[in-house]
């Protein structure tokens, strides 16, 4: 475990495992640094692997009430900055977040974007905030998880009948990863408002010059994020993009041996 002092005085904590070049992992909604332990492991071998505890979890500070992703990049670069990292791994807002580092300064020589974060034609929809924070602070957070995820999804658990999920969820979902989501899901809602307000500047995103891959699981047709993906590859200058047909948009945690091996290769590629 290190820590460091973001721009704002937030103590910013990261994990750290394994030896070589520098890599930051930087974990998307809902996730913690812990979650992306098997990633880290799996690229330890070649990488000084740092995963930052984003704010609002764990030894990290809160989220301030002066919360915004450009208090979330200066985070970023104080660990890159702290650490050495040369490389960026990001995962869903957290690949959201990396590029918008990138822009802000950020020296990334290559960076990999598992299924962006990025609003494109309204990808990031809010319409359902309203209601699961009205249901959090009614003390229902099973409710408001469902709330999330049927509204961020329309077109794929969003047709889910509400009854339905209520039986899946602790099926798919163990406790102790249920209890997790409960606990960031208020933060989750400033975290995606965020994104949303941004929804399609993603254009500017075509001054970076460092390469970039990007990855998407099977939603990449009936997913915002997957959708994201294949958009942002018009835009980003000689970036590359593979997908995975057998992955979901939780590929890093659940395969990350897959996922490390294309890092890797593309992160350490030396005819480029």
């Amino acid at each position: 475990m290190g820590s460091v002092h973001s721009a704002d005085g937030t103590v910013i904590s990261y994990r750290s495992v394994g030896s070589g070049p520098g890599l930051l992992i930087v974990p998307g909604t809902l996730a913690m640094a812990a979650d992306f332990d098997g990633l880290a492991a799996a690229l330890a071998g070649r990488f000084s692997v740092h995963t930052i505890e984003r704010r609002g979890r764990g030894a990290s500070g809160p989220q301030g009430d002066e919360y915004s992703a450009e208090v979330e990049t200066a985070d970023i670069e104080a660990v890159r900055a702290a650490t050495g990292a040369r490389f960026a791994f990001g995962h869903s807002f957290g690949a959201f977040l990396t590029l918008e580092a990138a822009l802000g300064g950020s020296a990334f020589e290559r960076m990999a974007l598992y299924e962006p974060g990025v609003s494109i034609d309204g990808s990031v929809p809010m319409d359902w905030a309203p209601e699961c924070r009205r249901q959090l602070e009614a003390g229902e957070p099973a409710e408001a998880f469902l709330t999330f995820i049927r509204g961020i999804n329309p077109e794929t658990s969003g047709k889910a009948p509400r009854p339905l999920l209520r039986l899946i969820i602790p099926l798919a979902i163990k406790k102790p990863e249920r209890l997790q989501k409960y606990a960031l899901l208020a933060g989750s809602i400033r975290e995606h408002a965020e994104a949303a307000r941004r929804d399609n500047d993603f254009p500017k995103y075509a001054r970076l010059d460092a390469p970039v891959l990007l990855m998407a699981g099977k939603g990449v047709k009936n997913t915002g994020a997957g959708r994201s993906a294949v958009r942002l590859k018009d835009v980003l200058v000689g970036s590359e993009l593979v997908l995975y047909p057998k992955l979901d948009h939780f590929g890093p945690e659940k395969d990350p041996a897959t996922i490390a091996a294309a890092v890797s290769a593309f992160c350490l590629d030396r005819s480029a």
